[in-house]
């Protein structure tokens, strides 16, 4: 009896199918993660609603009602209060002194206009806030 060319074909063992499911379950949650990401950084919230999304990439956009740059304080922090002023401010936007030249004086630049910052939310002092390290995180809304 000859040998039919079905038994030639090599049957792949269990574990390299696992292997090679296991393989493409990362690959598809790596794409997965590149398409959500930017996605979740688009979430367009208030002032407000930022408290509740400490700890995520989000975009916060609010008017500017105070501002003040602290020269003297260590770190040299600008400081853009959104929606309510110092020192009853909800949400605060922080550009450190090394960062503060490529942004100008944002103190002045920002102040009574409608912006909006995209970076990680955090919190200090029970305010939530987003360091912008970079202008190109923050923008200024056009009237509509």
């Amino acid at each position: 009896m000859k040998p039919s060319h079905s038994s030639l074909v090599v049957q792949p063992s269990r574990s390299s199918l696992l292997v090679w499911m296991l393989l493409c379950l990362i690959v598809a949650l790596a794409l997965a993660t590149l398409i959500v990401e930017p996605a979740l950084a688009q979430k367009k919230l208030t002032a407000a609603e930022a408290k509740g999304h400490v700890g995520e990439t989000a975009t916060v956009c609010r008017n500017v009602v105070s501002a003040r740059y602290a020269a003297s304080t260590k770190g040299q922090p600008t400081f853009l209060n959104l929606d309510k002023p110092y020192p009853n401010q909800i949400f605060t936007i922080v550009i450190w002194g090394s960062n503060r030249t490529k942004f100008g004086t944002p103190e002045v630049e920002y102040k009574g206009k409608r912006i909006c910052v995209t970076g990680k939310i955090t919190e200090y002092r029970g305010v939530p806030e987003v360091i912008a390290n970079d202008p190109a995180q923050i923008t200024v809304e056009t009237s509509r």
